[in-house]
């Protein structure tokens, strides 16, 4: 019998092929973590084929299952975002329609009045106090600064001029700045206020204007409540029914709308740019807000034209 030596023996079997073990972990965690079963999967795929390895299959399933498992959770994520967006949105319709001192729809809805009542001119679209031969315009923004700063330098004298008789004095409050009020419509709830206050006691319109100025809140905040501004009426008929339902809101804000879009009734301005804005009989005021005699000096020289 011939032997064989030890070296050139035939193997009593084939020795399978290592399975690669990124295979393994690219399976195992794209139940899990479909971004790790799809990488590790691709490079699994890679080194198999480099270095002759099992475990193609388990590869394979590792991608397969890695795919899956991440369309699953972007579709999760997707319907999640959707919803709170949903979900979030009606919360904010909801709150808006209820927060107290805001201003709904049901009273942007509302028809506009007509006629005249107490001082306010709902055809004209102003408030209006005196009969004197000089016509002073006056268009403000409740929570408009410099309006402030004009009214405490010239609020006094008008009124003076107005209740005796010199002047016509017509009052425009306006509502644009309802944005920066913190989402409560300070300027359409005030200028509503005022003509609640101008319709039932008319004598005590200027009186509430001033009071209006001298409370005035500061820009960005959330403004005076309904109730701080009921309190500052000084009739004898109660406002709080008027102010609580925003009676004149809608009258407030579309006189705002055909001021800031113009034409101006009376004047060469082809709209209001900014408030304060003072006509006396139709010609701008241009000086300073502040200086009382000035302004006094350009109303008294319209007595001369």
């Amino acid at each position: 019998m011939t032997s064989t030596a030890p070296d050139q023996q035939e193997p009593a079997f084939a020795q399978a092929p290592k399975t690669n073990s990124l295979a393994i972990v690219a399976l195992a965690s794209s139940f899990f973590i479909g971004v790790v079963g799809i990488v590790t999967g691709y490079i699994a795929l890679g080194q198999i084929k480099a270095r002759g390895e099992s475990g193609r299959g388990i590869a394979l399933a590792g991608v397969i299952i890695g795919w899956v498992q991440t369309a699953i959770v972007a579709l999760v994520i997707v319907l999640i975002i959707t919803f709170a967006a949903t979900i979030g949105g009606l919360f904010a319709a909801n709150n808006s329609a209820s927060q107290p001192g805001s201003v709904g729809d049901s009273q942007t809805a509302a028809p506009l009045p007509t006629g005249q009542v107490g001082t306010a001119d709902f055809d004209a679209g102003f408030l209006t106090v005196g009969t004197g031969p000089v016509t002073v315009d006056v268009y403000f923004d409740p929570m408009c600064p410099y309006c402030q700063q004009f009214e405490e330098a010239n609020g006094p004298s008008l009124a003076l001029a107005a209740t005796n008789g010199a002047i016509t004095l017509r009052l425009h409050s306006l509502t644009f700045l309802d944005r920066l009020s913190a989402g409560t419509d300070y300027s359409t709830r005030a200028s509503s206020a005022l003509t609640c206050e101008a319709t039932l006691n008319p004598t005590s319109t200027l009186d509430y204007l001033a009071a209006l100025f001298a409370n005035q809140p500061a820009e960005n905040s959330a403004g005076l409540s309904d109730d701080e501004l009921v309190s500052l009426s000084t009739g004898s008929e109660s406002i709080a029914e008027c102010v609580a339902d925003g009676e004149y809101a809608t009258w407030s804000q579309a006189n705002t709308e055909q001021a800031t879009t113009g034409p101006i009734p009376g004047s060469d301005l082809p709209a209001i740019s900014g408030t304060p804005t003072v006509l006396v009989d139709g010609v701008p005021y241009e000086g300073s807000l502040t200086d009382s005699v000035e302004f006094a000096q350009f109303v008294a020289a319209a007595f001369d034209r």
